[in-house]
């Protein structure tokens, strides 16, 4: 008999509770997850995480939540109205750094997935570099998502202001960038990452795509003035009609989580997730990036990450 549901609060808060098997009680643990607006890489991946969590550990529920994205889960982990939130990597670098604000005390449970940041053209366009961009409408992703900062600190780096040489446009679902390219109401669509479904909807369109990155020289002088972003590389074959390996740059998404996340549970999480690796590997292939090995890698400090996690990584022996 399969494990009975646990019926989530309004709130979607950690809850432990009791579910019925054979007459024996279980203990489950139900905890709440932020992803983004639909359409997006963030509930792709949260629906994915969720789906192999809970099959690979039957005491545990963990219930994806739409959000606005970053921005709005970064507060509610803070508020207590989610238990864990995925999170990119230029809003948790602010937020952990306690850039624009207070830093803040949540921990990293997980690496997710690394994000080369780059713009996606229709196939039949004029533009072929990102000066050739400049003046034009340009979609920088769903209001709240951590893509319009990403976009912001590659674009500072070249010394090119967002709002003021593009027409910005940000979003309010990610799913609607792709329509905009296509139909001309937009010249580029801003996205990052590989197996993103903005960039996967573009290039398996009519017009098909062009994707426009930092050139080596760019990269350099993006690296040059914000050194936290990272060298990464979209494989050939990443989206349809793309032979070859694109060079950009770019930082780490995060599952964070609450800092008063019970140690037991945190363990419980990473033992859970990296023993299903090669199944979430298979489910959706960027989540063959979520490893032990990444979340120590990406880390800004090892401090920042779970506890709980970082008992389990010593067990593993990633971490002495």
């Amino acid at each position: 008999m399969r494990f009975a549901i646990i019926l989530l609060s309004a709130a979607l808060l950690f809850s432990p509770a009791t579910a019925q098997t054979g007459g024996n009680a279980i203990s489950t643990t139900t905890l709440s997850l932020g992803t983004a607006t639909p359409g997006g890489g963030f509930p792709l991946y949260g629906n994915a995480f969720a789906e192999v969590m809970n099959a690979a550990d039957a005491s545990l529920t963990i219930a994806p939540r739409n959000t606005k994205g970053s921005n709005e889960n970064i507060p509610l982990l803070e508020k207590g109205e989610l238990d864990l939130a995925l999170v990119a990597g230029e809003p948790a670098y602010e937020a952990f750094a306690g850039i624009g604000r207070t830093k803040v005390a949540l921990k990293i449970l997980t690496a997710i997935y690394s994000n080369p940041g780059m713009f996606v053209v229709r196939a039949d366009s004029p533009y072929k570099t990102i000066p050739d961009l400049v003046g034009q409408p340009v979609a920088f992703g769903a209001k709240g998502s951590g893509l319009p900062i990403l976009a912001r600190y590659v674009l500072d780096g070249l010394g090119l202001k967002q709002d003021e040489d593009f027409k910005a446009i940000y979003l309010d679902r990610a799913g609607d960038g792709p329509a905009m390219v296509e139909d001309g109401r937009v010249a580029a669509l801003w996205g990052a990452g590989i197996g993103w479904p903005g960039f996967a909807a573009v290039a398996s369109s009519a017009s098909g795509a062009r994707f426009i990155a930092p050139s080596a020289d760019e990269i350099a002088r993006i690296r040059a003035k914000h050194a936290f972003l990272k060298p990464l590389t979209v494989p050939a074959g990443s989206y349809p009609k793309q032979s070859e390996p694109i060079a950009s740059l770019g930082s780490w998404s995060f599952v964070l989580t609450r800092e008063d996340l019970p140690d037991d549970v945190a363990y419980r999480l990473a033992t859970t997730l990296h023993g299903a690796e090669a199944t979430f590997c298979k489910k959706l292939a960027q989540a063959c990036e979520t490893t032990a090995a990444n979340t120590i890698a990406a880390a800004p400090k090892p401090e920042l990450i779970h506890p709980g996690v970082m008992k389990y990584f010593r067990e593993i022996g990633v971490v002495k």
